[in-house]
């Protein structure tokens, strides 16, 4: 457990803006910063993250919150795991206490995988570099392959002993499930109660995910046995997808972003020598073919890729197969062919960063140049087969999402091939209409094969069904419980909600509510969260959602805090305010001014630092329970409050010719009391409809009672409309 200033001190320190440029490349549009979703496959860039607001949002598919809520998202961590990840990004201390057994055991099987993985690499290392058999086996093969030090380190290579067993027997004196042991693939089971490992004999490769958590394992027998698997690797598990792992991306993520370009390779120790020659923008994919995930989530980090190939004809074969794939998700991609008898591995141990560079330089070919000089060798003498190998350009440049760039691609095939552009453009439209019809083949295939699916788990016995709790759902039943203390519906419920974002967005800022002590107009400063509790309290309303309830039950308890933080916070903007002004004043050069001019001049500074200074707090207080709420341990209060708060609204004012048009924040003293009566309308119309219905079954007493009631509530609701401004007709 982690204590509440410690948790405070986190949630204050995390960077917005910092903690998504670990992941996703973001640029400055506006006040805000743009990206790729890593949520979901985004062309165009629909993330947005908010400095200001320490929240981020994508306005495709509804992804985002705080950092924290961030971090759990995207590396699949709970609350605590994500607090203490963001305390070691901002080196802040965390005492914990010790977890009981029963916490232990509630860890989820990801986070022990995670755990079990980090102590497996731990062991690796320590075989390699404390033991004989790593040092002469192992570490002698990295050495043999130029690999410093700090490069071994860096990618944290490691040695498996030749030992069946030794690392299961280490996991299990660890206290290590034996279960997990096998469904990480560290171990295979024996079918006798025992197990032995998966990697023994092999030098290690852990495979890191962005986040920087080691998901699997790669193997390499130093063996010249050819009945022997060279690379053996980690199988998938609910951790580890090799569609998705990138090698070497969390080493390279920042120098991609950097030099805004990536290098991709074939293998482990083509990433690791490049990186060792100081190209550290390289990266491979885990074991397969270019995934479209892999591509997705270079995306995030560069539009600008560069494939190095081998020069033989497999490494040409891979070059082509991989295009298509790349360009379809809107990449610029070019293509490197190495020396023959070159991979990057070798390439960068035999020359030097200079030579790599500009070899580079020299050889890198655009997609278009490098496949028709493939497509098109030995095809002079063949109009057929250069008819065909130009087809196969124009549907390359077909899959290109950018119509811009599909034109200057075909402009550049019609110049070179000397074929008029509007043949060229002509193909290229119809291998678009041929994708979308195959695209929308493919859909129409899953969709059935949803429906059969759903139609034969429908047709299951009630008991073979999987029981599977359904999510709370945010929007409530329309026929509200017999124990509910007020109706709720849909209505209702929105303007609850409404209430709520008032709540989230301004609930700690300054509320100016005017009342009559005997004929004397008199005012008060309260925040808009206790002016919401005073009018509810009077009323007696309640939330009926149960998440509203716990956000504003929560903004309540949160008062007394708030006030003693702003206390400190206007004290600091106090002092500092006049150090601003001692110091402006003393940069005005008194001579030839009067001291009537220097007045002015003072009067001019102090004005200008005060009008700062309550935008300061008018911050301070707008964000103060935006933070709070966004890094609130209920996953709800969180997905609710970020939701809420970022919703578009307009965020600063807009100056016209003519006028100047008030913000959400300007409006507050008007639209939190419409927002309470609207909700208390809605209330009473569901009142209304209800006393209606019972109505039409009452008996003659009870309608003479039922209308009473009726004429109550009609006279309570034009009362109310007398606020929200509607019309409103009575029966007579």
């Amino acid at each position: 457990m982690i204590d509440k200033a410690t948790v405070d001190l986190i949630i204050d320190s995390a960077d917005i803006v910092d903690v998504v440029s670990d992941f996703v490349t973001l640029r400055k549009r506006g006040a805000n910063y743009v990206g790729l979703c890593p949520f979901h496959n985004d062309r165009t860039p629909s993330f947005y993250v908010s400095k200001s607001k320490g929240i981020c949002k994508c306005f495709s598919c509804g992804e985002g919150g705080s950092a924290l809520n961030f971090i759990m998202k995207h590396e699949q961590m709970n609350y605590h795991d994500a607090l203490i990840y963001l305390a070691n990004k901002y080196h802040i201390e965390v005492n914990e206490r010790e977890q009981t057994d029963e916490e232990k055991a509630a860890q989820t099987a990801r986070d022990a995988m995670f755990m079990l993985n980090e102590w497996a690499c731990q062991f690796f290392e320590t075989q390699l570099h404390d033991t004989t058999e790593g040092q002469e086996v192992g570490l002698s093969y990295f050495n043999d392959r130029g690999f410093s030090t700090a490069t071994i380190k860096k990618f944290r290579l490691g040695y498996s002993p030749e030992d069946r067993s030794a690392l299961y027997k280490a996991a299990v004196a660890q206290g290590f499930n034996r279960q997990l042991l096998f469904d990480t693939g560290l171990c295979v089971d024996d079918n006798r109660g025992g197990g032995y490992d998966r990697y023994r004999g092999r030098v290690i490769f852990p495979i890191v995910n962005v986040g920087g958590k080691i998901v699997a394992f790669g193997g390499r027998t130093l063996k010249k046995d050819k009945t022997i698997a060279k690379y053996v690797n980690s199988p998938e598990s609910i951790i580890y997808s090799k569609r998705k792992e990138i090698y070497g991306l969390f080493q390279a993520k920042r120098e991609i972003n950097k030099h805004d370009k990536c290098y991709i390779v074939e293998g482990y120790a083509d990433v690791i020598s490049m990186h060792q020659s100081g190209f550290e923008n390289v990266i491979a994919s885990s074991g397969t073919a270019l995934t479209d995930e892999h591509i997705h989530m270079i995306h995030r980090f560069t539009e600008n890729v560069t494939e190095m190939f081998d020069g033989d004809e497999a490494g040409i074969k891979a070059a082509l197969k991989g295009i298509d794939k790349i360009l379809a998700q809107g990449l610029n991609m070019k293509v490197l062919l190495l020396p023959d008898d070159d991979d990057p591995d070798s390439y960068s141990r035999k020359h030097s960063a200079s030579e790599i560079q500009q070899y580079i330089d020299d050889n890198e070919a655009d997609f278009i140049t490098f496949k028709t000089g493939i497509m098109l060798k030995g095809t002079e003498r063949d109009p057929i087969k250069r008819a065909k190998a130009i087809e196969d350009v124009t549907k390359s440049i077909a899959v290109i999402p950018s119509e811009v760039t599909r034109a200057i691609y075909a402009k550049e095939v019609s110049d070179m091939f000397n074929i008029g552009e509007d043949v060229v453009l002509r193909d290229v439209a119809k291998y678009i209409r041929q994708n979308r019809e195959e695209r929308a083949k493919n859909r129409e295939r899953e969709k059935l094969r949803e429906e059969r699916q759903a139609t034969a788990e429908a047709q299951q016995p009630a008991g073979q069904q999987p029981d599977t709790p359904q999510p709370e759902a945010e929007v409530p039943p329309s026929t509200p419980p017999a124990a509910s203390v007020q109706v709720i519906n849909q209505d209702t419920f929105l303007q609850e909600r409404a209430l709520i974002k008032y709540i989230i967005r301004y609930g700690m800022c300054n509320f100016c509510t005017f009342f009559y002590q005997g004929e004397e107009l008199v005012s008060q400063n309260m925040t808009v969260v206790e002016y919401i509790q005073s009018e509810l309290e009077a009323d007696k309303m309640l939330f009926n959602s149960p998440h509203f309830k716990k956000i504003y039950d929560l903004s309540i308890s949160l008062l007394d805090d708030f006030y003693n933080e702003l206390s400190a916070q206007e004290a600091a903007i106090a002092q500092s305010s006049a150090e601003q002004i001692d110091l402006l004043m003393r940069e005005i050069d008194p001579i030839g001014h009067s001291a009537d001019s220097l007045r002015q001049e003072e009067e001019r500074i102090k004005s200008k630092v005060n009008k700062d200074n309550i935008d300061k707090i008018n911050e301070y207080r707008t964000n103060y329970l935006e933070k709070r709420l966004f890094s609130h341990p209920d996953d709800e209060v969180r997905r609710i409050s970020a939701d809420l708060a970022s919703e578009k609204y307009t965020l600063s004012k807009i100056h016209t010719e003519y006028a100047t048009i008030p913000t959400e924040f300007d409006k507050l003293e008007s639209l939190v009391p419409s927002a309470i009566f609207n909700w208390k309308n809605a209330i009473v119309q569901q009142h209304i409809k209800q006393v209606q219905q019972q109505l039409n079954t009452a008996s003659p007493d009870e309608a003479t009672e039922l209308l009473k009631q009726l004429q109550h509530l009609y006279a309570v609701r034009s009362d109310i409309a007398k606020y929200i401004g509607e019309r409103v007709v009575n029966p007579k």
